[in-house]
C-alpha cells in the first residue's frame, strides 16, 4: 500500500505558511565553495529595526523550533532564521564539521543578505554552540547573545565522569539522531520534563522518515566534532552581554553546565533557570522563554512606534 499522507510533512507545510504569513520569505544562497545556506529572511528589511538571528538545535528544521516566537519578535526586529548545515535545505560538500565552520557560514550568508553588523543572536542547544562561536569569531558583528540550554562548556572528560545520562558518544548519537520509535521515545524522555505519553509508533516513524534520515552521517560527524578533545580551557570568553537560559531538569545538558558557563563568562553573563522544564524549553515553556527574551532583547529598546 502506498503511503499517501504524512502528518510531519503536513505540519512542515503549515509552519512554512506560518513563517510566510508572519512576514518572512524562504531564501537559498550559494556561498560559492560547495556550501548552500537556506535562511528565512524578512520580506522587507527595515533599517530602523535591530537584527535578530534565531539558530536552531538538533532535531527538526528551524521552522519547527522557532515557529512560536516569530510573530511576537518580528514587530521589533528584522528576524533571520537560518537552517544550519545538514538541516533543512542547507548543506556543504566541504569536510568541515565544527561549530566554528557553522558560525562562519551563518555570518557569510547574513553578509550576502546585506547584514554585516549589529546582530543579536539567540541559539538553542546546538544552535547556541554556533551562536557562541559567532560572538567569539566575529566580535564586531554581534551585539547581544542568548544561549538556551547550550552545553558549550562541556569537556570530553565529562562523559567519562558520569555527568550525562548516556555512557558514550555513540549512545548519545543513537538517541539524538533516532532511527526507531523506541529511540525517539528515549529522546523525548530526555528532552522534556513531562514528555508526552503513548505516542503511536506510526507518528514517530513518520517523523523519523521526514526529519531524521537525511544527512545522517554528516549529523553524526557534527556531534562527534562537538565532543572530541573538548576542554574548557580552550573555550574563548565572549565579551558581548549574554543571557544564559536553562531548564531546571535538563537531562541532555545538565544544569551544572549552565553554572559552569556563567562562571566562565563572569559578570558579563546572567543565568536564568526555568522551573519545571527540561532541555526543550522552546517547546515546553515557550511563554516563559519569550518573557526572558523580551526582558533581555526588547525591553531595553525604545518603545515601538505606532504601525511598526
Amino acid at each position: 500500500m502506498v503511503k499517501c499522507f504524512s502528518f510531519t510533512a503536513t505540519r512542515d507545510s503549515c509552519f512554512r505558511c506560518s513563517f510566510s504569513s508572519a512576514g518572512l520569505r524562504s531564501s537559498t544562497t550559494d556561498l560559492g565553495d560547495g556550501t548552500v545556506m537556506h535562511v528565512w529572511i524578512p520580506k522587507l528589511h527595515v533599517q530602523s529595526k535591530p537584527t535578530l538571528v534565531l539558530i536552531h538545535g538538533f532535531g527538526a528544521n528551524a521552522m519547527w523550533q522557532w515557529n512560536d516566537f516569530i510573530s511576537p519578535l518580528i514587530s521589533r526586529f528584522n528576524v533571520y532564521v537560518p537552517d544550519l548545515l545538514f538541516f533543512g535545505e542547507s548543506y556543504t560538500t566541504r569536510p568541515e564539521r565544527s561549530e566554528q565552520f557553522q558560525a562562519e557560514c551563518v555570518v557569510r550568508v547574513m553578509e550576502a543578505h546585506g547584514v554585516v553588523s549589529g546582530m543579536n543572536v539567540v541559539g538553542i542547544s546546538y544552535g547556541g554552540f554556533v551562536g557562541y562561536r559567532m560572538a567569539a569569531q566575529f566580535k564586531e558583528k554581534i551585539e547581544k547573545v542568548v544561549l538556551c540550554c547550550t552545553g558549550v562548556c562541556l569537556e570530553e572528560k565529562d562523559m567519562e565522569e558520569g555527568m550525562f545520562k548516556v555512557k558514550s558518544v555513540d549512545e548519545a548519537v543513537s538517541i539524538l539522531l533516532p532511527q526507531t520509535p523506541d529511540k525517539m521515545r528515549e529522546l523525548m524522555k530526555l528532552s522534556f520534563y513531562k514528555p508526552t505519553q503513548r505516542v503511536p509508533s506510526c507518528f514517530l516513524n513518520d517523523f523519523i522518515h521526514v526529519m531524521c534520515t537525511e544527512y545522517l552521517q554528516e549529523r553524526k560527524d557534527l556531534i562527534l566534532a562537538l565532543h572530541k578533545d573538548r576542554k574548557l580551557s580552550d573555550l574563548p570568553k565572549i565579551t558581548q552581554p549574554t543571557l544564559i537560559i536553562w531548564g531546571e531538569h535538563d537531562q541532555i545538558f545538565p544544569l551544572e553546565l549552565g553554572h559552569r558557563l556563567k562562571r566562565h563568562l563572569g559578570d558579563n553573563a546572567e543565568l536564568v533557570i526555568i522551573k519545571n522544564a527540561g532541555h526543550a524549553i522552546n517547546a515546553e515553556k515557550p511563554k516563559e522563554l519569550f518573557k526572558h527574551l523580551k526582558s533581555f532583547l526588547i525591553d531595553p529598546l525604545s518603545p515601538a512606534k505606532p504601525g511598526n
